[in-house]
């Protein structure tokens, strides 16, 4: 026992965790070399272990068992996000997983195995500062500045250098300063949303506006974009419904949360951090314009909120539909039915809808009555889950992504051909105007590239911010539609999305214009190119991924093929 406590514990305690904290510091050692950079950055790596050293020799036993909680805290939450992620988790990636929040359920469920192991990886931690200094005098209560400091020094170092800089620094740190960054973000914002301003004139749309955002579509995998797309009934529909045909478009990025934050908030290029944070949203306008808002969300159940929506946002919208106890493969089904039951009620009304699509995991997005392109996935491990990170069971081989393909163009085929028509069946819109687009695109690796992930990359290819882009009418209302489709086609983006919006429901062009760009039906250039950088903050800013539609990977004739007719 005597040994015991002459032993260095807290000191080995601390070194097993930076040892096991280490794994992005190699590669940010190579990725430096030989340089003055390096030596910086052996300057701010000595400095944050030098001051969780500090932190485990003070004295106090409430500051230094604080300490130690907050510090393992923030060390399992950064070990668990880049176990999930597989990837440094930046600032950009902390913004996101921040916005997620509701889903931290979620997570738990699907990576819970993942979260423990970073909780036990961050243990030595808690140990090393929390327990009691005994080898030598304890360090006063002033001491604990030391830390604290470190945590200031590496906010300043982040924020100067917008965000990036803390690959391979010890990971306690990090989230602490990140979240820091956005608290001060936040407070400097003035918190409020603006109301609108516009008059609503004469109301453009002869009954309902529909945005319908689907999850996770390939432009070039469905028939819309690309003759070897899967079947979405768009190109032959009903007698009285006339589809005009965008083509291939352009996402606001390349992940969920940044697209549909601006879609709803009308971002543009140019101003879309300022419109996004405390503009009007698109509930506000239609309210203003007579149009009674509608939210419909496949992907989450019991008053879950995602995207960005915060609750004051939920509070604007008169009617919120989730689909508890519907089968995630059903929802779009029941989706359609629902968005076609608000169609025929004789209302005016403007629906959002957020599909379930196709999103990872695609195993068990379709009946068995859709599983037509074999090879495809193994089925039944993934039933119920609409969306997650994990990529368990999935190595990102050839072979895999080969399966994974079929497996995605069969839960196409359900959850837009499928969806397509269950919702056109009744053969009238009752004169709605329905937008239908999807959130991003996909990279399904049909150039054999290397991962296991779909979209979300930090350097993405063009495929993840391609998107199909179509409207529907009744066939006696297209107006301007064919002409504005046959000019844009695959020339349109997100962008026009919102103002093609607000001047159906009767807001005046040219204010719209110079609040939020143009509509479809203007005659675009440029427009084909994502945001590769959503969150462009602390000086940085966007960058552009532009999309050429003739480059994009088509879907691989070598995959497999129909090998049942679906029914």
């Amino acid at each position: 026992m005597q040994w015991f406590r002459r032993a260095p514990v807290k000191e080995a305690l601390l070194i097993l965790y930076l040892i096991a904290d280490g794994g992005n510091l190699a590669d940010r050692v190579t990725s430096l070399g030989l340089s003055p950079s390096l030596g910086l950055f052996a300057a701010f790596y000595a400095a944050l272990a030098g001051a969780l050293w500090v932190a485990s020799r003070l004295a106090s036993n409430l500051l230094r068992w604080a300490m130690a909680l907050l510090l393992f805290a923030a060390a399992a939450f950064i070990g668990a996000s880049e176990r999930i992620l597989d990837d440094h988790l930046t600032y950009d990636a902390f913004l996101n997983l921040t916005g997620s929040a509701g889903f931290a359920g979620d997570a738990m469920a699907e990576h819970g195995m993942r979260i423990a192991a970073e909780i036990l990886a961050a243990l030595p931690l808690l140990f090393a500062i929390g327990f009691a200094p005994r080898r030598a005098r304890p360090l006063g209560a002033r001491w604990a500045a030391a830390p604290i400091g470190a945590l200031a020094l590496l906010t300043g170092m982040l924020f100067l250098r917008g965000g990036d800089g803390a690959r391979g620094l010890p990971g306690a740190f990090t989230p602490l300063a990140y979240l820091t960054l956005a608290t001060g973000e936040e407070l400097a914002s003035d918190g409020g949303r603006r109301p609108v301003t516009m008059q609503p004139q004469a109301v453009a749309a002869t009954g309902d506006i529909v945005l319908i955002v689907d999850e996770s579509v390939a432009a070039r995998y469905l028939d819309l974009a690309d003759p070897a797309g899967v079947r979405t009934g768009l190109l032959s529909p009903p007698a009285g419904i006339a589809v005009h045909n965008f083509g291939i478009a352009a996402s606001i990025t390349n992940c969920s949360l940044g697209t549909n934050l601006t879609l709803r908030h009308g971002g543009t290029r140019e101003n879309y951090m300022a419109l996004n944070a405390s503009g009007p949203a698109i509930w506000d306008y239609a309210r203003k314009a007579g149009f009674v808002p509608v939210y419909i969300d496949a992907q989450r159940t019991g008053g879950g909120l995602h995207n960005a929506m915060s609750t004051a946002e939920r509070a604007r919208i008169a009617h919120f539909i989730q689909f508890d106890g519907v089968p995630v493969e059903e929802r779009d089904q029941v989706a359609a039915d629902r968005v076609a039951r608000h169609l025929a009620n004789g209302r005016r009304e403007f629906l959002l809808v957020n599909k379930v699509g196709a999103h990872f995991p695609v195993h068990d997005k379709y009946p068995d009555s859709h599983a037509v392109h074999r090879p495809a996935l193994p089925r039944g491990g993934f039933l119920g889950v609409s969306d997650t990170g994990s990529r368990d069971g999935f190595d990102g081989g050839a072979e895999q992504w080969r399966r994974y393909r079929n497996a995605y163009r069969n839960a196409l085929l359900w959850k837009v051909g499928g969806f397509f028509e269950r919702l056109l069946a009744p053969g009238t819109l009752h004169g709605a105007t329905v937008l239908y687009t999807a959130d991003h695109g996909q990279d399904l690796h049909e150039r054999d590239g290397a991962g296991v992930h779909t979209h979300c990359s930090a350097h993405p290819v063009a495929e993840e911010g391609a998107v199909p882009l179509a409207v529907l009418t009744d066939a006696g209302t297209s107006g301007n539609w064919p002409d504005a489709a046959k000019r844009n086609r695959d020339g349109a983006s997100h962008y026009q999305l919102f103002p093609t919006i607000l001047a159906m429901m009767g807001y005046p062009e040219t204010a719209i214009r110079g609040e939020y760009g143009d509509s479809l039906h203007a005659p675009l250039a440029d427009e084909l190119r994502f945001n590769m950088r959503f969150n462009a903050r602390l000086g940085r800013k966007p960058e552009w991924k532009r999309i050429d539609p003739m480059a994009l990977a088509r879907p691989p004739r070598g995959d497999g093929g129909p090998v049942v007719a679906a029914r």
